[in-house]
């Protein structure tokens, strides 16, 4: 879910696309050809997956940071 939300428009377009085509090919049982279109789902949201990792990467720097001056603060209080 978190993924989809980092999708551009054009991406989450042909996401959505993929999606019906693949429910489609459920319905009518055949799995065969739905499994290459997870396949190109896997593929389209490859990017948001970046994505969200560089927002945690830059959630836990801004951690580390905070973190650093609280102890800077804390030293400094010492003495």
């Amino acid at each position: 879910m978190q993924v989809r939300g980092l999708l551009t428009r054009d991406e989450l377009d042909r996401y959505n696309g993929l999606i019906e085509v693949g429910s489609f090919l459920e319905s009518q049982q055949r799995y065969d050809l739905s499994y290459h279109v997870q396949k190109e789902i896997d593929i389209l949201i490859l990017p948001a997956i970046e994505r969200l990792k560089e927002k945690s990467r830059d959630r836990d720097r801004a951690t580390a940071e905070f973190l650093e001056s609280i102890k800077r603060l804390q030293q400094e209080d010492e003495d």
